[in-house]
This record gives C-alpha cells, structure tokens and sequence, in this order.
C-alpha cells in the first residue's frame, strides 16, 4: 500500500466552506466508485481554516497519470471536478493546471 499527502485550498470564504463540507457529507455514488477503480483505497481530507490536506491510501499499482486519464473520460467526474472548482482555488506554487499539490514528508517518528 501506497500513501500520499497532498494539498489545496478552499477560497476564503465561510459560506462557500459550509457548502463544500456538505457536498462532502455525502459524495456522489459515481464519484466514489472513480476514486476506488482508480486503486485508491483510502481517502481522508482534513480542514484548517481555508487549507485542505487530503491522505490517500493506495494499492501498489496506483498512478497519477493513470487516475487522470480516467477522470478525463469520465463525464460524472468532469462534472464534479467543475462544481468543486467553484469551492477551491489553486496553491499560490501550484503549476499551471495543477489542483491538489502533492506534499513531500518531511518528518517521520
């Protein structure tokens, strides 16, 4: 099993962070089912202040590019990922079309 950090930020705004915690109380089944085909196992998303730190837990074969190439042919996902961009906004480091940023670990006990 494989594990991932990773990061995003919600836009500053209370209102819209209420809402996005809802979309999240109950996901859409299509959505589910992407994230678990893709090989991910295990997702958690943490909230502090308007900063996301999402860990997924992944079979062996788990791969970025692989997962994205699903989501792309996935019209359900297309139109989640839209709702949800309405909520988020890009890591002020983030690449050019990149969304939730990988995390590097730093520290291990």
């Amino acid at each position: 099993m494989k594990r991932y950090a990773l990061a995003l930020d919600l836009k500053d705004d209370p209102e819209l962070i209420a809402q996005y915690k809802q979309w999240h109380r109950q996901i859409w089944p299509e959505i589910e089912a992407s994230i678990k085909n893709a090989g991910i196992q295990k997702m958690e998303i943490y909230l502090a202040g308007n900063r996301m730190f999402m860990l997924m837990y992944t079979d062996d074969d788990f791969s970025f590019e692989r997962k994205a190439e699903m989501d792309a042919a996935n019209p359900k996902v297309q139109e989640w990922e839209t709702l949800m961009w309405r909520f988020q906004q890009k890591l002020p480091f983030a690449k050019e079309g990149e969304k939730w940023v990988l995390m590097e670990q730093i520290f291990e006990l």
